[in-house]
């Protein structure tokens, strides 16, 4: 290789050789020319100051950042808001004291929301006191001037080099945090590796968007292997996959401009505060519109050969009963026999509570329970009406759901109905049996509106009920064939003739509705207009305000 090839050989830089370093200068437009002095040095010291937290990474940080498939925060700033941040507390010193935290004020589809957000590319996000003063204000502010909050987690935790004071750091913002729940709503964005403190702050929130190919968890897989001699990745311990089971987590997104998106549709959906209702959208879909595709489901299911024990998939018709057939679904990837989601039904949000017997027929489990005893409470703080839909032969029976305590998830989800104080209404759709119809908002547990489609079975046992109401005939009917008085083909047929009678007398709406335990039969193409209408006046005469009842003892 001759000298003058190796002279001309490409060599990698990260230097820009287009980006020119301009000095600011700090004229005033129209001022005559004038020689800079001690002002201008001070204005020119103040103008790094600002700028610093945007440059303090380098080049290198923000390239190792961008490696690992992530933004930096001020990318993530600028892909959620709809207009430049209005930065507050900057308060970074020398050593980047509080520069691995930013904390703003943004605007979100026209709405005013509180935000902090983690820089990675300092210090890797992590927490000092400083940062915690800084989000205990921020949290303090948000709760003051009642609007919402949204945090964007990427931090590896305590600042070791600070000792403690990352700890009193956590602390505060624990302490704030908490203070306004309730108060204002809150999204919380998990992105990159967060472990400890990480973890726990974000999960005080609302709502938690969990990027796939992200982690965060108590302690990472280092301190597992070190303590507990397990090997295990960090997918397996604080993934997705484990978090949106466990309901930790509430929506598992692609990537991180997915969870920035979905922040904003969230917010659609959610109030400022505890004081108003969540924001209302005008639609061109007719609240009298017919729901027919309702009555095309629920003739496809029970014509089948199968008939009323055919499963389906109650998402479709919540999809029908919803303007323009637009819901949200609120932790889609847990408990799929129950269904929780945000809808509008002429304009106004709406919360489903929904049992979806697609899945292990609708039967409430330890999950499910807990699944809607949360989003019930979020409803009830943040005055939005729910419409629950029944259909389920039951809570789950067995040995395990005992040993894990179904009768305390089931009381927690009862609990939160009873507390509910929004307008409130149920639908049965067809079962509803036992302790699940005693328990699923019905008139003595305080309902507003209380209706049933023909299709609907309501009674105290599902069809094991026939052994109970009619021992004596079955009896009767056994000891005929076990006397040899008569075949098993006739005892088959004897035995069916009573499973409908059953059905006819007792598995229906007629007694519930003598009783007043259901104010009207609904055809299933009338069901939007029948709902729509009925929650308008209910919401036409509430009045959105913070909840004022007493604290009870179990959540």
């Amino acid at each position: 290789m001759t000298k003058a090839s190796k002279v001309s050989s490409p060599v990698a830089s990260l230097t820009n050789p287009f980006d020119t370093k301009k000095e600011v200068e700090f004229s005033i437009p129209g001022q005559a020319s004038y020689e800079p002095g001690l002002y201008e040095e001070s204005l020119k010291q103040g103008y790094k100051l600002i700028q610093r937290p945007k440059k303090a990474a380098g080049i290198n940080a923000i390239t190792r950042q961008h490696a690992k498939k992530r933004m930096t925060i001020w990318e993530r700033i600028s892909v959620l808001t709809d207009e430049s941040p209005t930065v507050l507390f900057q308060n970074w010193g020398k050593n980047l004291d509080g520069a691995s935290l930013v904390t703003a004020i943004v605007k979100i589809n026209g709405r005013d929301v509180a935000l902090y957000g983690h820089d990675f590319t300092v210090r890797a996000g992590s927490m000092d006191a400083t940062n915690g003063k800084k989000l205990a204000r921020l949290f303090e502010l948000a709760g003051k001037r009642k609007i919402p909050l949204v945090g964007l987690n990427d931090s590896a935790g305590a600042y070791v080099p600070a000792g403690v004071g990352g700890l009193d750091g956590y602390a505060e913002a624990f302490t704030a945090l908490r203070k306004i729940s309730g108060v204002v709503p809150s999204i919380m964005c998990m992105f990159g590796f967060n472990a400890g403190g990480g973890s726990y702050l974000p999960r005080q929130g609302s709502f938690m968007i969990q990027p796939n190919n992200t982690f965060f968890g108590l302690t990472g897989p280092g301190v597992v292997k070190s303590v507990l001699g397990e090997d295990v990745t960090p997918d397996e311990l604080g993934g997705p996959s484990v978090h949106s089971q466990s309901g930790v987590t509430d929506f598992v997104v692609k990537d991180e401009v997915s969870a920035l998106k979905k922040v904003k549709r969230l917010l659609n959906y959610i109030p400022n505060n505890n004081s108003e209702f969540a924001p209302y959208q005008e639609t061109s879909d007719p609240v009298d519109r017919r729901t027919w595709d309702i009555d095309v489901l629920l003739k496809k299911a029970f014509n089948s050969p199968s008939g009323f024990n055919t499963p389906m998939d109650v998402t479709i018709m919540i999809q029908q009963l919803c303007d323009h057939g637009d819901f949200m679904e609120i932790q889609p990837d847990r408990a799929r026999n129950t269904i929780t989601a945000l809808g509008r039904m002429g304009g106004n949000v709406i919360g489903f509570v929904a049992n979806n017997s697609a899945v292990s027929s609708g039967q409430i489990d330890i999950a499910a329970a807990y699944k809607n005893a949360r989003f019930i409470r979020f409803c009830n703080l943040y005055n939005i009406p729910v419409i629950f839909m029944e259909d389920t032969t039951g809570f789950l029976p067995g040995k395990d759901q005992e040993a894990q305590g179904i009768v305390q998830a089931g009381r927690a989800m009862l609990d939160a109905i009873i507390d509910l104080r929004t307008p409130r209404f149920l639908l049965i759709i067809r079962n509803a049996f036992g302790g699940a119809y005693a328990s699923y908002n019905n008139y003595p547990t305080g309902a507003d509106f209380v209706i049933a489609l023909p299709s609907t079975r309501a009674a105290v046992m599902g069809p094991a009920g026939v052994e109970f109401v009619y021992k004596n005939e079955l009896r009767a009917i056994r000891s005929a064939v076990k006397n040899k008085q008569q075949t098993a083909q006739w005892a088959k047929e004897q035995e069916a003739l009573l499973a409908k009678r059953y059905e006819e007398e007792l598995m229906n709406p007629n007694e519930a509705l003598s009783l007043g335990s259901i104010s009207q039969i609904v055809m299933p193409s009338d069901l939007r207009k029948v709902l729509s209408e009925n929650m308008s006046f209910h919401l036409r005469h509430y009045t959105p305000e913070p909840l004022n009842a007493v604290q009870r003892e179990f959540h």
